[in-house]
């Protein structure tokens, strides 16, 4: 009897052991998200949380129709036992140091195992600074300053092509234009004075340097500026080849409708993304901007591609088409998930691990990029992009390279 009743105990040990393997086997994988979903930045924020719904769902829902893309078959991470991911969404409100203390809070109190965003460069700084000192991975897609990856962290991964990357780009473009006519012997360079605006000023000032273009005009303003004026009639004066805006979407609107009202238009227009690929700058200011050029690694791809099919999700989800900017963000976010489930951990060191192995094929990412592999800096090194050029109402299309492009690129900038 004793010997049954023991039988009995050991019977609904393992079958509690069992339940409570298999509630681990399905417990959350908590992830934070910071950026700026009020101040002059929300638009991108809001649209940064919206790709970042979509990809939850890829991941935690089966999508068949994605066919072999990461993570889209079955429910869940498998890697996990069929794990869901939860994100916690906080607002940095466009400060740094609001940023900071909201990534504290998401390690401390809310306890997540990794941490994605934060949009603005000068606030991806401070935020990282905080997962570095605790010791969690931080995926960021879209914060371009050279610098973040130059500190000698190891928890900092970033999947974007950073703004090296895309002088490079800027200066072979300027240089195919310039062969099929076009002037490009002087640039002027608009930028705000964040991080973002001045890191990337520096180094574009540098590479084109090197490219020997002397004639370099640095104009730069204060964030959040609410008068240009200023700034467009030193650029009217000072009448250069290539305007080169650098600017968050706020003060892209503002530019394009100041450089209206002065009458205006460089004979060609270079945009750095951010503002310039934001949904509410096309809606607001998008049929005054026309012939501008801008970069980007994202293209919606032809129907029934897995890009297609992802960028119709993302539209049901925001009610705007997917930019650049979104597709970026979304990629970095499924690029730290799809570690995650291969380290088959929430260990902050085993997510780390399997990032520095990460090593993804152009067919397995959702945006243009040759791959994702990253040094031992935490920069993807696979990282790349093309121009885009707005022909079309609000629409951007592909101008170049010529191996890329849908149109050929138009000049000279018409505007309005």
């Amino acid at each position: 009897m004793k010997f049954k009743h023991m039988l009995a105990l050991l019977s609904a040990a393992a079958m509690s052991l069992a339940l409570s393997g298999g509630a681990f086997a399905q417990q959350t994988v908590k992830i934070g998200g910071i950026f700026p979903l009020s101040g002059n930045a929300a638009s991108a924020g809001i649209h940064a949380k919206a790709a970042i719904e979509v990809a939850m769902d890829i991941i935690n829902n089966d999508h068949p129709e994605l066919k072999d893309f990461p993570l889209a078959k079955g429910a869940g991470l498998s890697g996990l036992g069929g794990a869901k991911v939860e994100v916690v969404f906080a607002d940095n409100q466009g400060s740094p140091a609001t940023g900071q203390n909201q990534a504290l809070r998401l390690i401390t109190e809310e306890k997540v195992v990794a941490l994605t965003g934060a949009y603005q460069s000068g606030i991806t700084l401070t935020v990282s600074a905080i997962a570095e000192k605790y010791g969690i991975p931080f995926v960021n897609g879209e914060s371009v300053a050279a610098g973040l990856t130059d500190r000698g962290f190891k928890w900092f991964f970033r999947t974007t092509p950073i703004a090296t990357d895309f002088a490079k780009v800027y200066a072979d473009f300027l240089a195919d234009m310039k062969a099929a006519g076009a002037k490009s012997d002087s640039i002027a360079l608009v930028h705000d004075n964040t991080e973002y605006g001045t890191s990337v000023a520096s180094t574009l000032t540098a590479v084109f340097k090197e490219k020997g273009i002397a004639s370099i005009i640095d104009v730069a303003y204060p964030a959040n500026a609410t008068d240009v004026q200023s700034q467009v009639l030193q650029l009217k004066e000072k009448k250069p080849d290539v305007l080169l805006m650098i600017s968050y979407t706020s003060d892209a609107i503002l530019f394009a409708k100041t450089m209206q009202s002065q009458d205006y238009k460089p004979p060609m227009l270079l945009a750095d993304d951010a503002g310039y690929s934001d949904p509410s700058f096309l809606k607001a200011v998008g049929k005054i901007s026309q012939g501008a050029f801008n970069r980007s690694s994202w293209s919606v791809g032809p129907a029934g591609s897995v890009t297609a099919l992802i960028a119709k999700m993302y539209k049901d989800k925001s009610g705007d088409d997917m930019d650049d900017t979104a597709a970026r963000q979304m990629t970095g976010f499924l690029v730290l998930m799809e570690a995650i489930n291969r380290a088959g951990s929430t260990d902050p060191a085993k997510i780390q691990a399997a990032l520095k192995a990460t090593d993804l094929k152009p067919e397995q990412l959702m945006i243009g990029y040759k791959g994702v592999k990253f040094d031992d800096k935490g920069q993807n090194i696979l990282a790349s992009g093309v121009i885009i050029q707005l022909q079309d109402g609000e629409n951007y299309v592909t101008v170049w390279p010529k191996s890329n492009a849908e149109k050929p690129p138009v000049m000279p900038y018409k505007g309005w």
